[in-house]
């Protein structure tokens, strides 16, 4: 049984599973799902075709749902949907697609959203994200699995961020950032791999490849497409693969800064 309080407004339509908690002066839209043991504190506004999934936090304050910050918007349909077991923490704001993006914002499973982060139209987010305090992700932008991104961090619109990749607080980010690696700075550029991330997820021997590979795409001065290509030829470590083909398919670049060779 779900608990309600009397002053929350569910308009006609609204989906609440079982064991929901929702707070005081909560609005919830007539096209909004909430999924089973989601809790949702006081002035949460969820509104437009929105799901959250289950056991979703969201805090007070929160706004989920509202319309594109787009001005190309003219009203139609678009959804937003969250994944399971997410904490959306206080004054965030989530926006659903665009019918140029394709019409869903997607939040993958057990992220963390804190204070006053900004998740743009048409974002594709994985799960075990964190972005912290004040992280904004313009419209388009990807996010692969377990990336974390610091606080006061703005992303330019179509970044791709690979998994587990981290992105450090008060940079700005125009470019994509390959997986495992740390960038930093304004413009944000890449600083070496996230090793404190790689640790907790992969094996010590992809590790040590990826570090070689590392070393051979961004300092070695040499043509980065045509060393990726080459390195895609003999690498069979699937973690290795998988930074190599993101390089290869990447449109908006990698922001990494050559050595000079003269010294």
């Amino acid at each position: 049984m779900s608990n309600i309080h009397p002053t929350a407004i569910i308009e006609d339509g609204a989906k609440i599973g079982k064991n929901v908690n929702i707070g005081a002066f909560v609005t919830i839209s007539s096209k909004a799902t909430i999924k089973d043991n989601s809790t949702i504190d006081t002035y949460a506004i969820i509104e437009g075709d929105t799901t959250i999934g289950e056991g979703t936090h969201i805090f007070s304050h929160a706004v989920i749902g509202s319309i594109p910050q787009d001005l190309k918007y003219q009203g139609e349909d678009v959804k937003l949907i969250i994944g399971k077991n997410n904490k959306i923490r206080e004054f965030t704001l989530l926006n659903p697609g665009t019918r140029g993006g394709g019409g869903v914002t997607k939040i993958g499973d057990n992220n963390l959203l804190m204070g006053y982060v900004h998740i743009g139209h048409d974002v594709k987010m994985g799960d075990n994200c964190i972005l912290a305090n004040g992280a904004t992700l313009a419209g388009h932008v990807e996010l692969g699995d377990g990336v974390v991104i610091g606080g006061l961090t703005p992303v330019h619109q179509f970044v791709h961020i690979g998994d587990y990749a981290m992105i450090a607080g008060a940079s700005a980010l125009s470019q994509d950032i390959p997986p495992y690696c740390l960038a930093e700075g304004n413009r944000a550029t890449l600083r070496g791999l996230n090793l404190t991330g790689l640790r907790r997820h992969i094996s010590r021997d992809s590790i040590n490849r990826l570090k070689v590979v590392y070393r051979e795409l961004f300092e070695s001065n040499k043509p980065l497409q045509e060393t990726t290509k080459n390195l895609l030829n003999i690498e069979d470590i699937k973690e290795v693969k998988k930074l190599l083909e993101f390089v290869s398919k990447s449109k908006r670049g990698i922001p990494f800064k050559r050595k000079n060779i003269n010294g």
